[in-house]
């Protein structure tokens, strides 16, 4: 991965299988505007085409994670302007990426910001994280999935506060919410993101998969239509090597090697 074709990311691999992305903005606190989304979304694409890459941490730079949009893009664009940008296709290689990513939320993670976070399967926050979704604030609202992902997070009565009045939320009543997975120690969330992520890239990718394909799939569909869901994926994973290779080194009391086949 070239730097000069995401100067806005910093892409390492602190891991075996994990891939980091952050975004590297922190003198504006790490704000999407246009190039960072259009580099998130072809950064993402990148990552699972590479067949090592097993999870992907996504962080942000300077002590916060995104403080939401870059406002200063917005003071002068009409509404075609806007409709012309066509920012849900940059939104969507995130949101349909097959590998499992991990938020690691710190600081700010405000409008877009929790926006890109509720994108994640996993997000693991710092205590005192601010998290909100404040575009009423400025004469606006969500437009990337923050009405829709954050009811469905934690309910509707408490993402009708949230997105109405603007107000922010700590990393520790997220949690209690149930929009956080994990609280980490203060400091510590891109660490322990980086800690779940090797966790799950020592699993076999292709359970991993068709868990998260299914979980998702299923999330908004009828229950029996979810199951059936389910046990087809099931079955599916009694054809690949790696459940024959789990098996035996439960038999033979050893640790799995798994290749995703």
């Amino acid at each position: 991965m070239q730097a000069d074709t995401y100067p806005d990311l910093k892409l390492t691999h602190p891991a075996g299988g994990v891939v980091s992305i952050q975004i590297d903005r922190p003198d504006f606190r790490n704000a999407l505007n246009i190039a960072v989304r259009t580099q998130l979304a072809k950064a993402f694409v990148e990552v699972v085409q590479d067949p090592d890459a097993r999870a992907i941490v996504l962080s942000g730079a300077g002590g916060s994670f995104c403080g939401g949009a870059d406002l200063n893009e917005m003071a002068d664009i009409t509404a075609i302007d806007m409709y012309l940008r066509h920012t849900e296709t940059l939104w969507a290689s995130i949101a349909a990426c097959p590998l499992p990513v991990i938020a690691a939320v710190d600081g700010y993670a405000l409008g877009g910001g929790l926006e890109l976070a509720m994108h994640a399967d996993i997000i693991v926050a710092d205590p005192a994280a601010k998290l909100g979704q404040p575009e009423v604030r400025v004469g606006v609202m969500p437009g990337a999935g923050g009405t829709q992902r954050l009811q469905r997070a934690i309910g509707k009565p408490r993402a009708m506060l949230m997105c109405l009045t603007g107000a922010f939320i700590s990393g520790e009543e997220a949690a209690a919410m149930g929009l956080v997975s994990k609280l980490a120690n203060d400091g510590d969330s891109l660490a322990e993101a980086t800690t779940i992520a090797t966790q799950i890239a020592l699993m076999p990718p292709i359970a991993v998969a068709q868990i998260k394909e299914v979980m998702l799939a299923g999330a908004d569909a009828p229950l029996p239509t979810a199951l059936m869901l389910e046990r087809k994926a099931y079955q599916l994973l009694f054809a690949s090597a790696d459940q024959k290779e789990g098996l035996a080194a439960f038999r033979e009391k050893r640790k799995p090697r798994y290749h995703g086949k």
